[in-house]
């Protein structure tokens, strides 16, 4: 470049960012070594991260965990021919590498890192239903705002693996990072909250999903709530402003010196529903009022629990800085989420029938929602394939009979059940059945999904029809999805 060009008014004006001095590449040998206490066998740069041999592509460190069952080693070579271009392990191997003693502790040290050297505004995500799908459109509002500078955990990454894994994978030059936390248990939220340090966490919702671990729904509260105890000084916490629970979520967030931003439907929330109207592409034309004004923003996804979802969506760009009009835009133009609300026009006889892919996850909370969607959804019959829902413990039975009510509410008109713990249901349907002068629903129960495809087979699809897909994972109903929506 020329020295004239240099000069040039453009350039000398161009404002200055530090990020532009960081590196490019994700990760040299020698900062990986400095960052774990290992030993690198030589020079080496990685674009990314990946602990599963499948997943690696060309220019991944691959992280060789060791776990109960399974001992990533193995699978180092693997790896290599995928492309990988050095390994974290505790053992020497032909390729680059850097040595340490225990692989899982050096991918947390590296995580703490990246944590250290970025700049960027953390956001933290958790609650019992819509963390994925919250986590997904901030980042997509921030990534469209910030130009690509946005990072975030991919899939379901929120555990004791994915969130270090998650971490170590974002580029220093980041503006912004949005992390997800799960939990089983008391404490879990704890220990990764301090690892991700947010400055915005984000509680979407409280519901008795891990009920049998935890024992009540207030229980569950207090472990959403460990998240507030890893905010940065100055933080802020989105919390729900409908939930029963506001209060107790509000107390702990305030003990942490954490301010809070509420959204919701009611009176005093900070970020508030005006109004929400259908929209031509199936989703809500949403309004809503917070201290700077109103906002009217389109969410794509159909529901009245995107709405809500929405409104924290936009409390927490706010919260980080981002820019709502750029959030609003991209809540226009999000899909659905494999396994979360994916949308499939699937052939069937005289046209194409509609799969809805929830299969991927399934509370009581989510099971009502997504059956009232199903309700709204225009179609000639509807159909819902419900899979059990896991980690309930004693209050299992109680949980899955109650959903004969949504079913009837949404004109459901065949429920095929799989899995054990809908037997609950079946018996409660026969029960409505038995005492019902009117239209009744079809329903059927079996065991494994590979017998509720032969069900719907049996049944017929047809043009016309909506398909609502929704169980756990463990169930096994993505075989299911997969199955009606390749090509046939």
């Amino acid at each position: 470049m020329s020295a004239a060009i240099l000069r040039h008014p453009a350039y000398l004006e161009w404002p200055a960012d530090p990020r532009d001095r960081l590196p490019l590449t994700l990760w040299d040998a020698a900062s990986i070594a400095e960052a774990v206490g290992g030993t690198a066998s030589c020079d080496f740069q990685v674009a990314g991260v990946e602990m599963d041999s499948r997943d690696v592509v060309n220019g991944d460190l691959f992280v060789a965990l060791r776990g109960e069952a399974m001992d990533g080693h193995r699978f180092v070579d693997k790896a290599f021919a995928n492309g990988a271009s050095a390994a974290l392990v505790d053992r020497p191997v032909d390729n680059p590498h850097i040595l340490v003693k225990d692989t899982g502790i050096a991918l947390e040290a590296l995580a703490r890192a990246a944590r250290l050297r970025t700049k960027a505004t953390i956001i933290g995500v958790t609650g019992s239903v819509g963390k994925t799908g919250v986590k997904e459109a901030i980042f997509a509002g921030l990534e469209r705002a910030s130009r690509g500078a946005a990072h975030r955990s991919t899939r379901s990454y929120n555990n004791h693996v994915g969130v270090p894994l998650s971490l170590a994978r974002m580029p220093a030059r980041s503006r912004f990072g949005i992390f997800e936390m799960g939990m089983n248990h008391a404490g879990e939220i704890a220990r990764l909250t301090t690892q991700v340090r947010p400055h915005v966490a984000v509680i979407t919702t409280i519901a008795p999903a891990h009920i049998e671990n935890l024992g009540s729904e207030e229980a569950i509260a207090d472990a959403k709530a460990e998240i507030v105890a890893g905010v940065e000084p100055g933080g802020v916490a989105i919390i729900p402003a409908d939930s029963p629970h506001f209060e107790r979520l509000s107390k702990a967030a305030q003990s942490a010196g954490v301010r809070v931003v509420s959204f919701g439907r009611a009176r005093g929330a900070d970020m508030r529903l005006l109004d929400s109207i259908p929209s031509a592409n199936g989703g809500s034309l949403v309004t809503c009022e917070f201290d700077g004004g109103r906002l009217c923003f389109t969410v794509a996804e159909p529901g009245d629990h995107w709405v809500i979802n929405a409104l924290a969506v936009m409390a927490a760009v706010r919260a980080a800085g981002g820019d709502m009009a750029a959030a609003g835009l991209a809540l226009a133009e999000m899909g659905g989420l494999k396994g979360r609300g994916a949308r499939h026009g699937i052939d069937a006889p005289g046209g194409k029938a509609l799969l809805i892919d929830e299969s991927y996850n399934a509370n009581p909370a989510s099971m009502r929602a997504t059956l009232a969607q199903l309700g709204q959804t225009p179609s000639a019959r509807r159909i819902a394939v419900l899979g059990a829902m896991k980690e309930l413990g004693d209050f299992a039975p109680k949980f899955h009979a109650a959903l004969a009510e949504p079913l009837l509410a949404a004109d459901v008109d065949l429920v095929v059940m799989v899995g054990e713990e809908m037997r609950a249901l079946a018996r409660e349907l026969g029960k409505q059945t038995a005492q019902s002068l009117g239209n009744t629903i079809r329903y059927a129960h079996c065991n494994t999904a590979d017998e509720a495809i032969e069900l719907l087979n049996d049944f017929g699809i047809v043009a016309g029809d909506a398909v609502l897909v929704k169980g756990s994972n463990s169930v096994g109903l993505g075989r299911l999805v997969d199955h009606f929506t390749r090509a046939r």
